[in-house]
């Protein structure tokens, strides 16, 4: 059987591309063992198919082809090992953030498949929530594009990227312009984080307790008549509002090009 074979049937053997093998011949990783000075085909043989099989072993492990050539060179069982050592952490470095953003997209479909079941619109509740982790920014806000530019600001001071706080977005109402009346008028802009996310200085909580809540369909804009029948509620029940408040659009146009299926919950810490 002969033991040479051209670039093509290389790269066919192998389902990789000639480019490919020019290439590693360029960096001196995978080398014909001969080349016709006629033509200039370039052969390989049997014995540098380990070779290649090896390459692309360590490739889908996800060494840089630099430390392949390294490995390749110096072949001794510490070098290799260390090497398999170094990428085991960085697999497990990669589990954790998959799993991390595989823990927050599925928090977001319980968000939005909660949020399809709400069937009472416009009328209060008071609810029990635990303490909530959020990133906030506090910020005056009076339009809509003071609230995209204001997001990509704490996204960037965060260091966060939109993977995470897809439908986790939220603003809020300060307690004295609620009292005056004024909801249209934003004091800060949070995004709800999951555990173990994030820490640095722009993480804060809100507190674990009752918050009277109203759900609505809109976004932002149509949130005036709302915040007057919380209002209204919670001082027909003698409830006394503790801090700002919570306006969170859980399913808004990128969601659903159906006005009627926008979705927005307020809420107001409150005590009795």
């Amino acid at each position: 059987m002969r033991n040479l074979f051209t670039i093509g049937e290389m790269a066919k053997l192998h389902n990789i591309t000639m480019k490919t093998l020019r290439y590693y011949n360029e960096i001196g990783l995978l080398e014909p063992i001969q080349i016709d000075e006629r033509n200039g085909y370039r052969y390989y043989s049997t014995e540098q198919f380990e070779q290649l099989n090896t390459i692309q072993y360590l490739k889908k492990l996800g060494f840089s082809l630099k430390e392949i050539k390294g490995q390749l060179y110096h072949r001794d069982i510490d070098g290799f090992v260390d090497l398999l050592e170094k990428q085991k952490k960085l697999t497990e470095q990669k589990i954790k953030e998959l799993e991390q953003v595989n823990r927050r997209f599925q928090n977001r479909i319980n968000d939005i498949t909660l949020a399809r079941e709400i069937m009472e619109l416009g009328v209060v509740r008071v609810v029990d929530i635990n303490e909530r982790k959020v990133v906030r920014l506090m910020e005056k806000i009076g339009s809509e594009p003071e609230i995209e530019v204001s997001l990509r600001q704490l996204e960037n001071m965060a260091n966060m990227n939109s993977s995470i706080f897809i439908g986790g977005v939220g603003l809020t109402v300060d307690l004295n312009n609620i009292k005056d009346k004024k909801f249209d008028e934003y004091n800060s802009i949070f995004i709800l984080t999951e555990e173990e996310d994030i820490e640095n200085s722009f993480i804060t909580t809100f507190q674990k307790g009752k918050y009277a809540s109203i759900f609505y369909r809109g976004d932002h804009n149509e949130s005036s008549p709302y915040y007057k029948v919380l209002l209204d509620y919670i001082k027909k029940n003698g409830l006394q509002m503790m801090g700002d408040s919570i306006e969170r659009v859980i399913i808004d146009q990128y969601i659903s090009k159906n006005e009627e299926d926008y979705l927005t919950e307020i809420q107001i810490q409150v005590t009795y």
